[in-house]
């Protein structure tokens, strides 16, 4: 028998309406891709997403395959692609296809909540490129993250759409597997049926945590519902700061061949999530009351905690760089065993540099200010400098390279806070970000994470979930969704609007 011929590519971008652009520059610092050069990295430690290699390594131990890379790109989440770099991303596409044709199927690793300047679907243009090129009869299975916004020409044009299904993201690797294997199956003459909801409900970034919780009950019904004839459930909270007609939670069962039941199964969620809708309310700890805690914890008076800057989290198209914490924190003298990472300000690592371990200035944190990074001067010290570049050990990093540019650990003069700056918008997710700057983080009262919720599953092995507190501070996608002015996100919508209704018609 013949080695399929599978044509592998991925757009990762988690698009945040409120941000600045996505220029060509944050792809190239993180992960730009193409033809043989992927299936080189995919089988090594890398910074291609997660399931590339998962990819990889399942259709490699079912046999003789050929693979046929052809473009992978990923940048921090941030705002819409610029128009021309999505346009030039399609070109590269199609060139590489229309010169690898014919191919045997099609996996496509996306993120699934991008979008453009001039494309607010580019996740389902992406896709219909593709379709339209291989014909009707090729499979097509994508991969998308939980926090995807899903489309009905994504669904239609698409044989499968197979979603994570954990948050803290630890099943990248299992989900492209999962996609090996329906390749195979559809290759095999298996054709699929779909049905899909979408939810006038817009559950807050923080209550999107499958260890437990409203969203996690749901997951788990999918789960006891995906029994033959239903292949696969995805259940996606979606990404609400895109502000996108798309956004919301979806549901998308994929049947071998029942479309009956495939829309039960969806109804049947779809009917669960709307009667917990309420539990999808988040509980977020107040400015005042998380400095009175960390206070107490650096005093020894409690165990040591976890304080969440959920609101400007790298991850979620936040600058990393807001102050709201670090100036409360250092105003009130807290600052004994604690440490804030990661604050990505490019300008201040550089000065850091320049004034070497040991050297002492006026730092000024967030120097180029913003709507919601306002400027916060320190008299600091130079503790550790670093070229920011390491090995994930856990969590979403774990086995992957990261970078994140020129660092250093700077200690606040007057709290003995310390700090750690980076220069390119990576989220504090991986403990290894701390480690490698000389930062024992079981010796830690007090550490400030910039991160919505990744960070659970890298510093588990530190703390429990009761010691974390989500701090009420703004941010680019602050869990206060009312805070926002919204401009093309589907309304009435829970629980923006409190009103907001649904019914099963099916």
């Amino acid at each position: 028998m013949t080695a399929p011929r599978i044509a592998i590519l991925g757009l990762h971008l988690e698009a945040n309406s409120f941000a600045p652009p996505t220029v060509r520059e944050d792809f190239l610092r993180q992960c730009w891709e193409e033809g043989e050069r992927i299936t080189e990295l995919a089988r090594i430690p890398s910074h291609l997403p997660s399931e590339v290699p998962g990819f990889y390594g399942a259709m490699d131990a079912k046999g003789p395959w050929v693979p046929v890379p052809l473009v992978m790109i990923a940048a921090p989440p941030g705002g819409p692609i610029v128009q021309d770099v999505f346009l030039d991303f399609l070109d590269r596409v199609r060139r590489r296809l229309a010169a690898a044709l014919p191919v045997d199927a099609v996996y496509i690793a996306s993120h699934g909540a991008s979008s453009a300047t001039g494309d607010e679907d580019s996740d389902g243009t992406l896709v219909e490129m593709v379709r339209a090129m291989v014909g009707p009869a090729v499979p097509v299975v994508v991969t998308h993250d939980l926090h995807c916004n899903v489309s009905e020409k994504l669904v239609e044009l698409s044989d499968a759409l197979i979603a994570y299904r954990t948050n803290p993201h630890v099943d990248m690797r299992e989900r492209a597997a999962e996609a090996a294997d329906l390749i195979e199956r559809l290759r095999g003459g298996l054709r699929t049926a779909k049905a899909f909801i979408r939810m006038p409900l817009m559950p807050p970034n923080v209550m999107q945590l499958t260890a437990s919780g409203p969203y996690a009950d749901l997951i788990n019904l999918g789960q006891e519902l995906c029994r033959p004839p239903i292949l696969n459930v995805s259940v996606t909270g979606g990404f609400t700061y895109s502000d996108l007609p798309k956004c919301g939670l979806c549901i998308t069962v994929t049947a071998d061949g029942d479309a009956a039941a495939a829309r039960e199964v969806a109804r049947r969620i779809a009917r669960a999530a709307w009667a917990g809708r309420e539990r999808f309310l988040p509980k977020l700890t107040a400015l005042g009351d998380a400095v009175a805690i960390a206070g107490a914890a650096s005093r020894g008076e409690r165990a040591p905690i976890i304080l969440a800057d959920c609101a400007d989290n790298p991850g979620g198209g936040g600058r990393g760089n807001t102050t709201w914490i670090l100036r409360a924190l250092h105003e009130a003298k807290v600052g004994q065993g604690v440490v804030l990472g990661v604050f990505v300000d490019p300008a201040l690592a550089k000065l850091s540099h320049s004034a070497g371990v040991g050297g002492i200035f006026r730092a000024g944190f967030a120097s180029d200010e913003s709507e919601f990074s306002k400027r916060f001067d320190a008299d600091v010290v130079v503790e550790r400098l670093s070229d920011g570049k390491g090995l994930g050990r856990r969590g979403i990093a774990e086995g992957r390279v990261f970078d994140l540019g020129p660092c250093a650990v700077l200690r606040l003069m007057g709290s003995g806070l310390r700090v750690v700056v980076g220069s390119l918008r990576r989220q504090l997710a991986e403990p290894v970000m701390l480690e490698m700057h000389g930062i024992d983080i079981a010796a830690q009262r007090v550490v400030i994470v910039k991160s919505r919720g990744h960070f659970r599953a890298g510093f588990d092995e530190f703390f429990t979930p009761e010691r974390i507190f989500e701090v009420d501070v703004p941010g680019y996608n602050s869990p206060v969704l009312s805070s926002f002015t919204w401009k093309r996100l589907p309304r009435p919508v829970y629980p923006i609007d409190p009103d907001a209704g649904w019914t099963d018609n099916a």
